[in-house]
């Protein structure tokens, strides 16, 4: 068994835990078909019934699903995305999410590489797990928490009260929303008290650097060619420039590239995002653009949790 096979079979019995008589649907392309065949095999095996939707290029960027499709997501309990990630689509990756957490539960990875479920689903989730939940023991209820790197990014903010989420690969549970590679967690911040600098490496993929500042949580000024891609995507949609997740990558074989499914777990790393904020808090969008800080030091009611991109716990 080679090893995109090996991790395929991880991610459906020890992630999604896949059960006899599920309905799975997998959303797909060609460029990743042969990651689609080879989690399709061990759905089979684990004797549940899969259904396979092909985005074809012609059809692309979808925005909004087929009614045919809304019937598949809605009747599916679990729902694996595997689209080559792109900016125009978030809108419907958004109503995936939601439809799958109402419905079942989604594994969401967007712009998988094979490359990736080689190196970084196989792994060890119960030791990932237990340092994710660590990392959260240190910030939970934080009055005050202060985020800043080399760059210039200086933030302030509370997520007292918030609830947070340790994603550290169990998408098991109905309503479960997580992607696969694993190793963040992450809250909302409380909206009004996020005030600063935001100076990112990356935001949503490959688009590169740029600068994002905000008022009460809510974005004011930004510059950046992939900021402003972002910004275009939005429009005059206000729900899509509220501050919408915070949150830390906690994976130590994942890597800083040009996809943010996985630049966004490396280890010491901050990321960002305006939209959504899956629940987490008061704001609700079809927008979800996540933003990479690299070299944070992160410290939550004055102690550091993080210096220079480093661990201090």
């Amino acid at each position: 068994m080679d090893k995109l096979h090996r991790a395929a079979g991880r991610a459906i019995r020890q992630s999604l835990k896949v059960r006899k008589g599920e309905s799975v649907l997998l959303v797909t392309d060609e460029p990743k078909l042969d990651i689609a065949k080879a989690l399709a095999f061990w759905i089979r095996r684990a004797g549940a019934e899969t259904t396979t939707y092909l985005m074809p290029e012609t059809l692309r960027p979808v925005t909004q699903p087929t009614r045919l499709l809304r019937t598949l997501a809605e009747k599916a309990t679990c729902i694996i995305y595997t689209l080559e990630a792109r900016l125009k689509e978030k809108p419907f990756r958004s109503y995936l999410v939601k439809t799958g957490m109402s419905s079942g539960r989604i594994l969401m990875m967007p712009g998988i590489s094979r490359d990736m479920m080689e190196r970084l689903i196989d792994i060890d989730y119960e030791k990932l797990h237990l340092f994710t939940k660590k990392v959260i023991l240190r910030l939970r209820g934080a009055a005050a928490v202060e985020v800043e790197n080399p760059l210039g990014t200086a933030l302030r903010f509370s997520v007292k009260g918030r609830r947070w989420v340790a994603s550290s690969g169990d998408i098991s549970r109905r309503g479960a929303h997580g992607n696969l590679p694993a190793g963040e967690c992450y809250t909302a911040p409380v909206e009004e008290s996020f005030e600063g600098r935001i100076v990112l490496s990356l935001i949503d993929d490959k688009l590169g650097r740029g600068a994002l500042e905000f008022r009460r949580g809510r974005l004011t000024k930004w510059s950046g060619k992939g900021v402003a891609a972002v910004l275009r995507n939005i429009g005059s949609d206000e729900t899509g420039k509220v501050i919408g997740e915070f949150g830390i990558g906690t994976n130590r074989k994942a890597r800083l590239s040009a996809d943010m499914l996985e630049a966004e777990k490396a280890f010491g790393t901050a990321h960002f995002a305006i939209g959504d904020s899956y629940g987490l808090g008061r704001n609700s969008s079809r927008h979800h653009y996540d933003a990479l800080v690299e070299k944070v030091t992160i410290r939550a009611d004055g102690r550091i949790i993080i210096k220079d991109g480093r661990f201090c716990i």
